[in-house]
């Protein structure tokens, strides 16, 4: 059994029909071992929920490569946890995670995204810092703005709350010009980059490409369960 986490990454992308895996909502606390006690052998993990619910807990992960569960994450939430929990043997994918493990970025703002609920598909309503840089970077090789102009959108976008950016109040708050403004937001969305998406697929593709089957765990490490572990997991017992 393989199951992937994801949300609002794949919102409006066409998919191949879903072979051999799973896809449940972001991930938030406990949905995570629920995949492992469920008999997940490969989750890939992508979209996490945060904010008004706990997040996923790395405990969790630690638990699932423990049991012989080959774990995946790339993009979003999917790319932090990766990261931070690599030296264990969860296996990041993609450009944004390699940038975490790299230091190349730092801040957990990188890929928040505020979206609308299950109910209307994780429709993404702003965007996420990693898909400006990647846009306005693309942008700038393009030609379509100048090298202060991506200077100056980028300290912009970095001082706008996640839950506010998008293309059109990034270019209205840096650039006064009316006509230009016009014209860097028309290059924006026509060349913009959706890096979050890009990772996301090769997570997908390395799902299913996995062996549907545990493996015997070969770490220098040992899972504890705390009595803190045991009382939110009983059944891990």
């Amino acid at each position: 059994m393989k199951v992937i986490f994801a949300g609002p990454t794949f919102h409006g992308a066409t998919l191949l029909p879903a072979a051999g895996y799973e896809l449940r909502p972001p991930a938030r606390q406990g949905d995570f071992f629920q995949a492992v006690d469920d008999g997940a052998n490969v989750i890939g993990l992508i979209d996490g929920v945060y904010e008004y619910v706990p997040s996923i807990w790395h405990k969790e992960i630690l638990f699932g490569l423990a049991q012989g569960v080959q774990v995946f994450g790339a993009a979003s939430m999917g790319a932090l946890r990766a990261a931070e929990c690599a030296a264990f043997g969860m296996v990041g994918i993609g450009r944004i995670c390699d940038d975490y493990v790299s230091g190349a970025l730092e801040d957990d703002a990188e890929v928040a995204q505020s979206h609308a609920p299950a109910e209307l598909g994780f429709l993404p309503l702003s965007e996420p810092l990693v898909n400006v840089r990647a846009t306005i970077a693309h942008c700038l090789l393009l030609g379509c703005i100048t090298g202060a102009e991506h200077d100056r959108l980028l300290e912009t976008a970095k001082a706008i709350f996640f839950k506010y950016r998008t293309y059109k109040l990034l270019v209205q708050s840096c650039i006064s010009d009316d006509k230009r403004a016009s014209g860097v937001l028309a290059a924006l969305r026509t060349n913009s980059v959706n890096q979050k998406l890009l990772d996301a697929r090769l997570l997908v593709d390395a799902v299913v490409k996995a062996s549907d089957r545990r493996l015997v765990p070969s770490f220098d490490w040992t899972f504890e369960a705390t009595s803190f572990w045991n009382a939110a997991f009983p059944s891990s017992r």
